[in-house]
């Protein structure tokens, strides 16, 4: 297996007093599609928080390209090209599609890039072009998300990193995300993804983590995964 080009080393985390975070590890492969599964309150998006920067790790390391960025802003992580993607999706409600989009390619990489980054992010979802001149604001939740996908993809991420794709979203919607998501893996792009629909990001992801109460319980291919089982039952109701 080639060098992770992103690792969290036994990471202790949590807010105030709480801790959430009780040693996990994992490594997220380039060009690979790895997957985070859990029950409400495993602590999936603590470690997504935590790997990206928004909050601290307390204890352990977080490594990026092999260079520990553990201390780092989630700013100059997100310059780096380790991107997030977040749960509620946090856009701009009185601001266009273009506009949005626009504030995704804020680091000096990203503007350099913008132009073909832009007709990237069109070709992947032809709906923002279409509405581009539209407030956010007035869009349906699956657009929303589009659009919150299209702004981590402006900034030109070596990693996207996606805390509940399909959150909220009717069936349709979801499958339309998750054959996107297929397109951008295939493109080579490297992508972490939490995600409430355990069937779709099994059958997409290359390896998959599985949280309990903060710590990794399982790991493996995705295939060895979705065939475990303790996962059927909690999981896949089978």
């Amino acid at each position: 297996m080639s060098e992770a080009i992103l690792q969290l080393e036994t990471v202790e985390s949590g807010y105030g007093e709480v801790q959430v975070l009780w040693g996990v590890s994992l490594a997220v492969q380039p060009n690979h599609l790895t997957t985070l599964v859990g029950a409400n309150g495993a602590g999936k998006t603590t470690t997504l928080r935590a790997a990206t920067g928004s909050i601290r790790p307390w204890k352990g390391r977080v490594l990026f390209e092999g260079e520990d960025v553990t201390q780092l802003t989630a700013h100059d992580k997100a310059r780096r090209g380790l991107v997030l993607v977040p749960e509620g999706r946090q856009l701009f409600s009185d601001m266009t599609v273009e506009e949005n989009l626009e504030m995704g390619a804020f680091s000096p990489r990203a503007r350099g890039d913008y132009k073909r980054n832009l007709e990237r992010v069109f070709g992947f979802f032809p709906r923002l072009a279409e509405r581009r001149h539209q407030k956010a604001g007035t869009f349906s939740g699956g657009e929303q998300q589009m659009l919150a996908v299209g702004r981590g993809l402006m900034a030109d991420p070596k990693v996207l990193i996606i805390d509940e794709l399909s959150l909220g979203l009717s069936p349709l919607l979801t499958q339309q995300l998750f054959a996107t998501l297929r397109e951008l893996k295939e493109a080579g792009l490297t992508i972490m993804l939490v995600e409430q629909n355990v069937h779709l990001a099994l059958a997409l992801s290359d390896y998959a983590y599985v949280l309990a109460e903060g710590k990794v319980e399982i790991e493996g291919s995705s295939h060895e995964v979705a065939q475990n089982p303790d996962v059927r039952k909690a999981y896949l109701g089978m």
